[in-house]
This record gives structure tokens, C-alpha cells and sequence, in this order.
């Protein structure tokens, strides 16, 4: 609740300068204040306990979980779940409230907007922000568009938190939130005129009696002016306060925020902080009657929100390819049916050589099931449209999804391959490959029309899949039960990614890894066409990939795939495994366990009463510094000892420096961004009374940086049936000549953009998106607009990601904002930078 204005001064350096592409907010509260992330959390802990505790009594279960300020996430997951008997899930709780919580910070970017922050007394467009976004949060979740929902609902929750703060809300005497702000019905009553003084100027550095008493008798509200470049206001007005703030030196002098408890009215924090807790769980029970419990655990990430994705090859011969793909498609739809784990949604996108799509997009499995039996496969013989299929899939499914791609030829599309993997790494969707490319799987009639598959069009396939943390797997009519085997352990709950390794070309290499108690159905999976391995136990126990059944564990063979399931005995501690291959392979180490690692790339803006961060939308800078966040799930404190970055087909490393931000939450420095492409590593100890273990944990999506630069237009709302054109600026300091120019939404929505700029070395070129919403979409529809810049030759590529929000009003409430306001030869990134 740290109230800050933040002038960050960069000197221009030529068409490389890029201003931080990214939410801010402090990164450790000062003293005893709050935060809007500690206002945020606190709220939604609150609220989940009142949830759980109502469907408790309902069910005439005990709930003992009292609301207090030692809430955690890791306490009310567990008291939840007994309420529901089921396992509500924790890695996506705390990952709901982060994404929230990233959002809530974006506003503060925001600087010139009164409305968003409630100053000038500008109540009434402060109020419609609010209910407007309140109503996109809920098209956002009928919808089933979750991410964006948070995302909105995190910037409505901001401007409402202000209030409390920089109000004199407060001060009036109130004792409980100002329901008018949620309720557009209800009238906004006796609010200051703009002729009406309503301070007078403070004694010295006290504010304690600085507002008039004829306002607080009359109860009427105002609020602070603020403005960070001139100091003038309405004679007789509050000012913010701060010592950015200009107007607070101009009568009446000093103000009324109470951000922080070293504020002008900080002797108020405690009670304005508590107020806007009250007032976030208010809002956030306003969503849960209108949208039911069912969706509302979704939204707070407590419940399944999975989806399952098929991209399937329909330019196949006349063979058993289709029925295989059909087969294996209807086993892994069986396997979830009816189970804690069975997904929210399905998607299918079919795909040949002349075209893609349509997307198709159910919660019915047997609706999903008719759609996939309904599928032919043509005559021709032709490379496919498989990673355009790929594209649209990832474009339009939910970040984190499951995509199974079937295929038994190669991609006629390879141009679009780097795009593909920016999409998995902007999404962190895992990509399965199933190749039914053998001539095994085809009746003999039908040889001479088999599309088999060479060693670089597989590879591929293999590459994609690694950056995204999935298999390639052949698939034939002897292996069909037990690819299904493999495919349902790839999505099994509480997966977490313990090491993956590539190697290619191939080398002869030993790896270690940590596995902890926590893990359950460890599982190791080598692919290759030919590797020779043995695995050897913390004991010094040894096995050898040969043996089917061994002291270890269990071997399972499917193509080019061997599975190694580990035997439930105690296997804590160092294990060790040597590979040797004469071709490229891969090695993934996984497991269930409630204990995960989150990570976002993050911007650090250094001001003038301390740093603050927030999430980086773009690849960053190769060869510059950059920071992370991580956050462990799955207790209430851990020690981090070791992160770093792998590289993801190579042994080399970049260590990070680690700083504890919380008990749970760290940011970790890196001096250079790697050349190479990499994968974050963690190591350190878990911490659970007097038990004290080593774990380690992996991002499964790989990773890249990038000498390209990419900035938007800062917009993040656009009406229905109105062209939108973003402008956007790419820069580079290497390759000249044309670069390719790509822009894609995930709700279709019609876009025009240039296809090529034409780049010097060291220069930059402008070009400009135009994104239509049709004209009947409904008011609050999110949308995720991303553009890329490609190098010459494919060498290079970046991405900057959007979120706009199709409205047909004229408030502005969603994401994510850059603001620069570039003054002679001084570029200044002006963040409104107010933690409460």
C-alpha cells in the first residue's frame, strides 16, 4: 500500500532504446505497510475461506479455518479441499492470484489517468471502470477465457483498492466499503463540487487536520489532485501528497493519501488497507453469485480449468492411419472421463495440404467424440499444414494446455517453425507428436501411398515438442495401448518437470538429479532411435536399459520412446543416469507433486524510493542482464539455493543471483542472456517442521533470447465493428534487410498488418497493426493480440504480446500498459508507481 511516483530517467541511446515493456510494483513492502499484492492475496484468502466454510456447513462438515491475517495458501487449499472432498489444486491457486496480483500492478503505469486512481475527485469515471470491468471479468469467465479474466479483474481490483487510500473515505468516519462502487444502480451521493474547498494547507510536515471540518461534518467526498510534472490544481483542493507529487507544495500544501503509514494521513493506512481487503472480497463475492461456485473455484484457480487439444492430419493415404489416430484420440478422451482430472474443454483442428481449421471448441466429450469419428482422410500424399494447425491451436486454447498433434507426414510449413515455438513459449502449452509414419501401420495395397517420414522432417517435430516439454512418440497398431499408456502419464495432475535434457548431435553424457518425499510416479522417458542407458539409485543400485523389470523400476518400449517408471520405494536423494546414443535424443524426468516452481520473465524499474518489477511480455535482451520471478508452490516457506539457466541441447550454465521476497516468492538476477537456448533449473530445500530436503524442479517450455526488439502502441480497448490500429516499432543492432512481419489474435478476429520491414544493422522500422472485432461481439470479449519480427534467414525472432478487451464503452480497464513520454534528449518511463 506503498504509495510511490516513480520517474525512471534513460538516456536515449538510439533506435535500441526499448522502455520497459512491463507491469511495476515495490518489491517488499516498506515497515509494517501493505501492498495492493498483499491487499490482493489477503482478499482472495478471505474469501475462499468464507466459500469453503458455507459449502462445509451445507454438507455438515467441520471447517476450522478461521479468517485472520496468517492466512496462507497453502492452508486454505487443504481446509478447501476437505470442504469440496476433492483435491482442489494448489499450484493453480497460487498461480491465479500471482497473474491477479501482476494485473493490480499494471494500473499503476496509468500515471495520467485520474480515473484510475481515483485522484482530481474524479469519482464518477473512476466508478465506471470498475463496474465496466467487473462486467468484462464476467463475459471474460461465461466465456471460459479464465487468464484474461484475472487479468481484468486484477486491474478493476487496483482502481478499487485506491479508493480507500487516496479518498477520504476514511476520514468521513466509514466503517465499511462504499457499495456504490460496485453497484452502478446505486447513486454516487454527495461528492465534493468542483468549486467546493475541501483542505487546508498542513502544519509543517503534520496532515493530521488538514481537511476542512465543514467536509467531514457535511460528509462529503473528495479526494487528492495529483499531477508529476505541474503544480497547479483548483484553489481550496486536497492534494495527493508525496514529494512527486507537484501540487502538494501549492496551497494548500501536503495531502491526504494514505498508501503508506509514512504517508501525509498514514496514520490511517492500517484502517484504509483494511477497508480495501473488505472491499475486494465484496467485489469478489459480486462475481461469485453472478457466475456460480463452479466457475467462481475456476477463476480463483482452485478448480479444473484443463483443456484437452487434437490437431489432426486429414492428407493421409487410404490406410489405417485416420482409424489409428481416431483410436488413440477416443483412449486418452476415455482415460479422464469422469475423473478429478477430466478436462473442462476440448478442441479439434484439422488440418491437410491445401488448409487448416475450423477450430472446434466443446465441454461435451460426446459431442467431441462424434466430431472426431466424423473425420476422413483424403487420398493425397503431400507434406500437411500441420504447424499452421499447430499455430491456431496454440492461438486459441487457454495458456497451459495439453496439444496432441497427429500427423504421418512431414510439415509442408516449416517456415513457420520459429513462430510455433515463440506461441509455446508465450503460452507454456506442452506439444505431443504422434507419428504413425511406418509402413507397418498401412495394409500392403496401399504401400506406395505411405508418406514416410526422414530423419530432419521427425526432428523436427522433435524439436517443437522439447521446447514445450512433450513427446514425440511413434504410434503403429502393436504400439497403440501402450502409446496410450505414455500419453495419459503426460497428463496426469501436479505434474512437475524434475530435468529434460536434449542432445543433438548426440554425445555420450552422465546427468544427476534430485528427486524429494514429495514426489510420487516418477517417471523417466529417454527418446531416440537408439540410446543405451543405466540408471543408478541413490544407494549406488544400478539398472540397464535392457532389462525390462529391474531392481529400479519397470521399462516400457513404444518406438522410439522407453518409459522408466520407478518403483514406490523411498527414492529421496541424488540419482544418476548415463546415456549414450548414436542419434539425437531426449531425457525427461517427471513426477506428481503438490511442490512446483513458477517463473516470469520480469522488468526491474529503478525510481526514487526503491525498485519495483512486473512481468515482461516480450523475449528478452541477448547478452544484457534480466531478472525473473519464481515462486514455489506447495508450503508455506522454502529456501532456494540454486537457480539457474541450462542450457536445453548443451551443458552449459548461468547462474542467477537469488533475492527472498517473501517465504515463497524470489527474483533472481542474471547477468547476460545466454546465446543458447535454455530452460530455468532450481535447486534448494524444503522445508516442513524438522524434515529438511534437497528438491529440484524445471520450467518444462524452453526458452530464448532474442537481438530483436518489439514495441507496441500502448491500447488495451477497442470497439465493436471499429477498425483498431496499433502502431509498433521494431529495432535490431544486427542483421539487416527485410524482416517478416507476423500478427495473429486468439478469437479470429479479422487483422492486417505489413508483411515485411526493411531494417539497417542498427536501426528501426515502424509499421502498424489493424485489428476489427465484428460487430456483434459482445461487450467485455477479451482478445490476445501478438506481433512478431523474423530476421532474414530465420535467424532471429521476437514477439511482443497484447491484451485488449472489446468494449462499447469508452473505459479503459484491462492489462497491460507502457507509458514514455520523451523530453530532449531524456526518455522518461513515468509510473504512477502506487503499491496500495
Amino acid at each position: 500500500m506503498v504509495s510511490l511516483v516513480v520517474v525512471a530517467v534513460f538516456l536515449l541511446q538510439g533506435p535500441l532504446f526499448q522502455p520497459p515493456q512491463a507491469e511495476a510494483f515495490k518489491i517488499l513492502p516498506t515497515d509494517d505497510s501493505l501492498t495492493h499484492q498483499q491487499i490482493t492475496e489477503a482478499a482472495f484468502l478471505r474469501k475462499m475461506v468464507e466459500v469453503c466454510r458455507n459449502v462445509a456447513t451445507v454438507r455438515g462438515k467441520d471447517f476450522a479455518l478461521p479468517i485472520n491475517s496468517k492466512l496462507t495458501v497453502t492452508t486454505v487449499q487443504k481446509a478447501c479441499s476437505n470442504s469440496y472432498s476433492s483435491s482442489l489444486k494448489l499450484s493453480t491457486f497460487n498461480l491465479a492470484i500471482i497473474q491477479t496480483s501482476l494485473s493490480n500492478a499494471a494500473v499503476d503505469l496509468k500515471v495520467f489517468s485520474t480515473a484510475h486512481h481515483f485522484d482530481d475527485e474524479d469519482f464518477i469515471n473512476g466508478r465506471d471502470l470498475i463496474t465496466q470491468g467487473v462486467a468484462a471479468v464476467k463475459v471474460s469467465i461465461k466465456n471460459g477465457n479464465y487468464l484474461s479474466a484475472r487479468s481484468i479483474l486484477g486491474a478493476v481490483c487496483h482502481t478499487l483498492q485506491d479508493f480507500y487510500s487516496h479518498s477520504n473515505w476514511v476520514e468521513l468516519g466509514s466503517t465499511a466499503p462504499f457499495n456504490s462502487l460496485i453497484k452502478p444502480e446505486l447513486p454516487l451521493n454527495n461528492l465534493a463540487s468542483s468549486n467546493t474547498k475541501t483542505c487546508k494547507s498542513c502544519v509543517g510536515e503534520d496532515c493530521s487536520d488538514n481537511i476542512l471540518p465543514e467536509v467531514l461534518q457535511q460528509k462529503m467526498l473528495t479526494s487528492g489532485y495529483f499531477h508529476l510534472l505541474i503544480p497547479d490544481k483548483p484553489a481550496g483542493k486536497c492534494s495527493h501528497g508525496s514529494a512527486l507529487d507537484r501540487t502538494s507544495s501549492t496551497e494548500p500544501t501536503g495531502g491526504i493519501n494514505k498508501d503508506d503509514i509514512s504517508s501525509d494521513h498514514g496514520f490511517l493506512h492500517q484502517q484504509a488497507a483494511e477497508m480495501a481487503i473488505k472491499a475486494t472480497m465484496e467485489l469478489l463475492e459480486n462475481i461469485r453469485l453472478a457466475t456460480g461456485d463452479q466457475d467462481f473455484l475456476r477463476l480463483m484457480g482452485l478448480s479444473q480449468t484443463s483443456v484437452l487439444a487434437f490437431v489432426i492430419d486429414t492428407t493421409g493415404s487410404l490406410s489405417n492411419y485416420i482409424a489409428d489416430a481416431k483410436r488413440v484420440s477416443m483412449s486418452i478422451i476415455d482415460s479422464r472421463r469422469g475423473t478429478s482430472e477430466e478436462p473442462s474443454e476440448y478442441i479439434l483442428v484439422q488440418f491437410n495440404d491445401q488448409d487448416f481449421g475450423l477450430l472446434i471448441r466443446t465441454g461435451d466429450a460426446d459431442k467431441f467424440k462424434e466430431q472426431i469419428n466424423s473425420l476422413s482422410a483424403s487420398d493425397s500424399v503431400n507434406p500437411g499444414m500441420c504447424l499452421s494447425g499447430l499455430l491456431l491451436t496454440l492461438t486459441r486454447a487457454p495458456p497451459s494446455s495439453d496439444i496432441f498433434v497427429f500427423t504421418d507426414a512431414s510439415a509442408k510449413d516449416t517456415e513457420l517453425k520459429s513462430s510455433a515455438e515463440a506461441m509455446i513459449e508465450s503460452t507454456k502449452s506442452k506439444v505431443t507428436f504422434l507419428l504413425t509414419n511406418s509402413t507397418s501401420t498401412r495394409s500392403r495395397q496401399n504401400v506406395s501411398l505411405s508418406r514416410s517420414l526422414s530423419q530432419s522432417e521427425i526432428q523436427l517435430y522433435r524439436d517443437l515438442a522439447h521446447v514445450s516439454g512433450g513427446q514425440t512418440i511413434d504410434v503403429t497398431n502393436t504400439t497403440l495401448s501402450q502409446a496410450t499408456a505414455v500419453i495419459t502419464d503426460l497428463i496426469t495432475a501436479d505434474l512437475v518437470t524434475v530435468l529434460q535434457a536434449a542432445r543433438n548431435p548426440p554425445k555420450a553424457e552422465n546427468f544427476s538429479f534430485l528427486l524429494d518425499p514429495t514426489l510420487s510416479n516418477v517417471t523417466v522417458y529417454i527418446t531416440g532411435d537408439s540410446p543405451v542407458f543405466t540408471l543408478y539409485s541413490p544407494t549406488g543400485v544400478s539398472q540397464s536399459g535392457s532389462v525390462a523389470d529391474g531392481p529400479l523400476g519397470s521399462i516400457l518400449t513404444v518406438g522410439n520412446l522407453k518409459r522408466v517408471k520407478l518403483n514406490s520405494a523411498n527414492h529421496a536423494g541424488e540419482w544418476k543416469i548415463s546415456i549414450n546414443s548414436t542419434s539425437s535424443y531426449n531425457l525427461r524426468v517427471t513426477g506428481q507433486s503438490s511442490v512446483d516452481v513458477l517463473f516470469y520473465f520480469v522488468k526491474i524499474v529503478e525510481g526514487g524510493h526503491g525498485d519495483s518489477w512486473g512481468q515482461s511480455f516480450t523475449r528478452p535482451f541477448i547478452g544484457r542482464n534480466a531478472t525473473f520471478y519464481v515462486s514455489v508452490t506447495g508450503g508455506d516457506s522454502f529456501t532456494v539455493t540454486d537457480v539457474l539457466l541450462v542450457e536445453a541441447s548443451g551443458s552449459d550454465v548461468v547462474s542467477g543471483t537469488i533475492k527472498a521476497v517473501g517465504a515463497t516468492d524470489f527474483l533472481v538476477n542474471i547477468d547476460r542472456i545466454p546465446e543458447w537456448a535454455f530452460v530455468v533449473q532450481l535447486k534448494g530445500l524444503l522445508n516442513d517442521s524438522s524434515l529438511v530436503n534437497r528438491f529440484q524442479r524445471q520450467s518444462p517450455t524452453q526458452h530464448k533470447g532474442s537481438r530483436i526488439t518489439v514495441m507496441a502502441q500502448s491500447q488495451n480497448i477497442t470497439k465493436p465493428g471499429v477498425p483498431l490500429s496499433l502502431n509498433f516499432t521494431v529495432a535490431t543492432n544486427t542483421t539487416s534487410g527485410n524482416y517478416t512481419i507476423r500478427a495473429r489474435n486468439d478469437q479470429g478476429f479479422s487483422v492486417s498488418f505489413p508483411r515485411f520491414l526493411i531494417l539497417e544493422t542498427g536501426g528501426s522500422a515502424q509499421g502498424s497493426v489493424t485489428l476489427t472485432a465484428p460487430s456483434n461481439t459482445e461487450s467485455g470479449t477479451d482478445v490476445t493480440l501478438t506481433i512478431e519480427a523474423e530476421a532474414p534467414g530465420s535467424t532471429d525472432l521476437n514477439y511482443v504480446t497484447l491484451q485488449l478487451t472489446v468494449s462499447t464503452a469508452n473505459a479503459i480497464f484491462s492489462g497491460c500498459y507502457s507509458l514514455s513520454v520523451c523530453l530532449s534528449f531524456f526518455c522518461f518511463i513515468v509510473c504512477h508507481f502506487v503499491c496500495f
